[in-house]
């Protein structure tokens, strides 16, 4: 069933994305509207149809993620792609949890816009054409056969496996690719129980989950599952929803990303050589310098100490960019693994000043803390520790001697937010706008000796994000500083504990 007129709306805080993807979309002779903020957003679709809608998961005022969850329980229909910052698996498989059908990580391309965009609209229109066609079983055999022939050429066209279920949990249709991927069995597998034709236990447990109604209507379940030969697939199962609500079946759309693992792990192998020859050397050298520091080869001049001194502290400083370039790596290239738990925000903060305790007492400086009563949220928790191990560091380190932080934590409706104060030498209004970009650092008289990578914050913002959260910062040069995480509270584990989930689609 072909959709004749696409309407779009898209919803971005920037007029450059406004702009770019109206002109883009109204090119394949779509309708767009748009708006800069997702409260503007819900009162336009109020009063307008629209087919797809692009929103920005990150905005001032009301989240992407509150106006996903307040546009699907209103306009369930609408097909949403997240527009996002970022792009992991987890924060794709998060989002689709609560209704989006696909994500779009800036920058994107023209293409790529036109590609998610039409896929969605392919979707859709299987969709329709899945629910139309349960419809038609009562106007007679000779129209079912016509509609099944026409949806059958549409996913025979389709680049991914689709594998359409009907509520008996038989198989009503497939296309040669889900055969491929699935080693579909059988000379006659329609009208078969799905189990009897497919060797894939959890592909099996996803739709079974989906016909007992235990996902959303247009979200679906998300997972990765291994395929035919142990070909890793993403498979999207949502349900075929009737007008009274009845589901009527499932249908699987399967992605063979094999080659993605492969160049990922490609990235990560090639990655984890390089730091290793590097790092090795540079810390032996590290060692050296030290061992010249302690007396080893004889007494040093003043002037010698001086040159040993500094060269080692490059050295460290070395060692800390080589480890934070393998970290931005494996979060560009999926390769991190989460294991996410109920945790206490209270313990990894105290874990954190427990690390930088001999820092903070060369310092002479003071840390208050102030997070009682605070709920639990389900998150990874090394990756927790990084960030405020980063953060109370850096409140050390570009502050003066007799300095304090503050730390501490409120909910905020559905989020925990957790700040960290310091009244250390700020930041200034002009580099404000670039503290989060890598490499950056903010140079002053009294930052321009202290040794670091630029990769700090961008990474803690990766970790930030993935976790579906979000970090500012308020700072004013010779004032202080304050960052505040923003995590979403869950008072139960999404998943078991130690479960590996992965963190990039």
């Amino acid at each position: 069933m072909i959709i004749k007129e696409v309407n779009i709306l898209v919803i971005d805080d920037e007029a450059v994305i406004r702009d770019g993807c109206t002109k883009i979309l109204k090119k394949e002779g779509w309708n767009v509207d748009t708006v800069e903020n997702g409260r503007d957003g819900i009162e336009l679709i109020k009063n307008k149809f629209f087919d797809i809608l692009l929103l920005d998961l990150m905005m001032p005022g009301i989240n992407g993620m509150e106006v996903l969850q307040e546009i699907k329980s209103q306009s369930p229909s609408i097909y949403t792609i997240v527009i996002t910052g970022y792009a992991t698996i987890e924060t794709a498989v998060e989002a689709m949890k609560i209704g989006a059908f696909d994500y779009i990580a800036k920058p994107f391309t023209p293409d790529q816009l036109r590609l998610v965009v039409k896929k969605a609209l392919s979707n859709k229109a299987l969709i329709r054409e899945a629910e139309y066609l349960r419809a038609e079983q009562e106007k007679g055999l000779h129209a079912i056969d016509q509609e099944k022939s026409k949806i059958r050429t549409i996913m025979n066209c389709m680049p991914n496996g689709v594998l359409v279920i009907d509520k008996d949990k038989r198989i009503a249709l497939y296309n040669p690719i889900a055969s491929k991927l699935l080693n579909i069995s059988g000379d006659d597998p329609i009208g078969k129980d799905v189990d009897e034709c497919i060797n894939c236990k959890d592909l099996s447990i996803m739709i079974s989950d989906t016909l007992r109604g235990k996902s959303s209507h247009n979200a679906g379940i998300v997972s990765e599952i291994a395929g035919n030969d142990a070909i890793p697939l993403m498979a999207h199962v949502a349900p075929v929803v009737m007008a009274d609500s009845e589901i009527a079946g499932a249908v699987a759309i399967l992605q063979d990303i094999s080659h993605q693992k492969a160049v990922e792990k490609m990235k990560s192998n090639f990655i984890a050589k390089v730091t290793h020859e590097l790092k090795s050397p540079v810390a032996t050298i590290t060692q050296q310098l030290n061992t010249l520091l302690e007396g080893a080869a004889g007494e040093l001049s003043e002037e010698q100490l001086k040159m040993i001194e500094k060269a080692k502290l490059w050295g460290v400083g070395l060692i800390a960019l080589i480890s934070d370039l393998l970290s931005i790596s494996k979060i560009e290239a999926g390769m991190s693994i989460q294991k996410k738990v109920l945790l206490d925000i209270r313990e990894v903060v105290y874990d954190a000043i427990e690390i930088l305790k001999p820092q903070a007492e060369d310092k002479k400086i003071t840390i208050n803390i102030s997070l009682d009563n605070l709920p639990k949220i389900n998150a990874d928790r090394e990756g927790m520790k990084e960030v405020f191990v980063n953060l109370i560091s850096n409140a050390i380190k570009y502050n003066d001697s007799g300095g304090k932080i503050d730390i501490y934590g409120e909910r905020d409706k559905d989020y925990l937010r957790i700040s960290v104060s310091d009244n250390g030498f700020g930041i200034s209004r002009e580099d404000l706008k670039f503290i989060f970009e890598r490499f950056f650092r903010a140079k002053n008289k009294k930052t321009r000796q202290i040794i670091g990578t630029g990769l700090g914050l961008p990474i803690i913002k990766e970790i930030i994000e993935s976790h579906l959260g979000a970090i500012t910062v308020q700072s004013e040069e010779g004032n202080g500083s304050t960052f505040t995480v923003s995590l979403p509270i869950s008072e139960k584990p999404l998943i078991r504990e130690g479960e590996p989930v992965l963190t990039n689609y």
